[in-house]
Formats: structure tokens, sequence, C-alpha cells
């Protein structure tokens, strides 16, 4: 596959089909991918494939690189509408997160004041007070929820330590609201573990009513400000993935739009 390995510290701007014209921070290695998930639909490919022999850039980077790019862009009259913490892999796990969005919201603060900042992260490390809580201060804390099954979670989003997406479902909960819950849907059958040395085809579709509708009771029971649902946009690791259609997305977003929540669908 065409994997895509962002540059880091900063990388763009880029047009988002979410966001907008954002502004790319990455503060994992810029040659390889770090990240607490191995998700078989991964634009950066499957982490054992990419392991990364650079660092993670320094808070000061992050800073320094930040700042020159704002003021480049200031000058060129080319505001972003979005700083979004993206990259290659679980921008949470840098050890610094929580200071470098500081570092972040000064500056946009400074520069952009427009500017909305936006942390896309898959959740698993928001059991810590300091990533919670930074989360807290950012624009757009977009958070991964791709179901509630575990199975499904097993075989798709691949964690790399013990996952309990009930656990999860509290710590969201936690975030009272100021949360936006993203969740890829897709379709198709692809090979997904190994048994007796042989690949063993399963199944990868999450847009039936034994997905869908747990799930949507889960949105409800975290009451986010809104959620993002998409599907797949680039060429994935895993072999046999399909898109959602525009019909079972648009009807997973009604759904959630009846729900009283806010939504949106990309393609």
């Amino acid at each position: 596959m065409s994997t895509i390995i962002y540059p880091s510290p900063i990388f763009g701007p880029v047009h988002s089909r979410r966001l907008g014209i954002s502004l790319g921070i990455n503060l994992l290695p810029p040659d390889g991918k770090i990240c607490s998930f191995n998700c078989i639909y991964c634009e950066c490919g499957f982490n054992e494939d990419h392991r990364p022999t650079l660092p993670m850039p320094t808070r000061e980077e992050v800073a320094i690189k930040l700042e020159e790019k704002l003021r480049q862009m200031v000058a060129e009259g080319q505001l972003p509408d979005v700083l979004t913490f993206a990259g290659n892999g679980e921008p949470t796990c840098h050890p610094h997160f929580a200071e470098i969005i500081d570092d972040t919201i000064r500056l946009r603060n400074q520069y952009c004041p427009k500017a909305k900042v936006s942390v896309l992260s898959n959740a698993t490390m928001i059991h810590r007070q300091t990533v919670h809580d930074a989360l807290m201060r950012v624009d757009n804390n977009i958070l991964k929820l791709d179901t509630i099954d575990p199975i499904y979670i097993n075989k798709v989003d691949r964690p790399n330590s013990p996952y309990d997406v009930n656990a999860i479902i509290e710590r969201l909960k936690a975030f009272h609201g100021h949360v936006i819950i993203q969740t890829m849907f897709m379709r198709g059958t692809t090979k997904w573990s190994m048994v007796n040395g042989q690949w063993s085809m399963g199944s990868v579709d999450n847009t039936g009513e034994e997905y869908v509708d747990p799930w949507l009771e889960a949105v409800k029971a975290i009451k986010p400000q809104q959620v993002m649902i998409y599907t797949i946009d680039r060429e994935t690791p895993a072999q046999g993935l399909l898109k959602a259609t525009h019909e079972q997305l648009d009807a997973i977003r009604d759904r959630v739009i009846a729900a009283g929540i806010p939504c949106t669908a990309s393609y």
C-alpha cells in the first residue's frame, strides 16, 4: 500500500474533510509510527511495518517549529482554520502532551486567535489525569469510538494493551459533553488473525443494526457535543475493506441527530 508517514513536528496545511484548512502537529517521529492501536484501516500502515528509528520531537522543538510556521502563514495571509494534533500514531502518547497543548494554545492566541485547536485521539490515554485535563482545554476534543463490541475492537482497532470499552465509555462521560465522538464505519472481509499458521478471515462490517444500535446507546450516554462519522478515504494496509455507502452513513447520521446530538457524515 502507499503508506502516509507525516513530517514531524509540523506538516501541512492540508484540507480536512471534517475540519477545514488544518495545520498538522505530529508529536511522533518523522520516520515511523507509534500508536496504542494498530488499526487495519490506518493510512499510516501497520505498526510493525514502520518502526521509527528517530525520537519524538521535544516540547521545545514543537513550539519553535509551530511558531515559525504560523509566522509564515500570517505573512502569506493564509491562516489555518484549525491546529490539529494528528500524524503518525497516537498524539497523547507523547510524555509532554499536556505542556505542548499549553504552548499551542498560547501560540494560537498570539498568531491566529480564530483558529481552533483540535486533537484526534483513540482515547486510550484518557485515564491519565494530565491528558484528560489537557483535552478539556482544547476546542475540539475528538475521540474515537468505532464500536462497543470487544471482538470487533480486537480485530479492527487491535489495541496493543488491555482495552476495556466500558471503562473507556465511562471516561468519555467524564468530559461532561466536552468531547466529539469520531467513528469509522466500513464493510468488508479481511485477514485479521493467525490461527495455527493460517490467516483467519473475518467480517469487519460495523454498519449493521447489531453494531449501530448499541453504539448509539453508548453515544447517548456519553452526551458529546458532536459526533463525526466517516468511512475509508485512502488505501488501507488490510485488503478487502470497503467504504460504508452514502445511504448507510446518512441513515446512521440521521439517527444520531434524531437523538438530539449534532452529527456529520464524511464520505
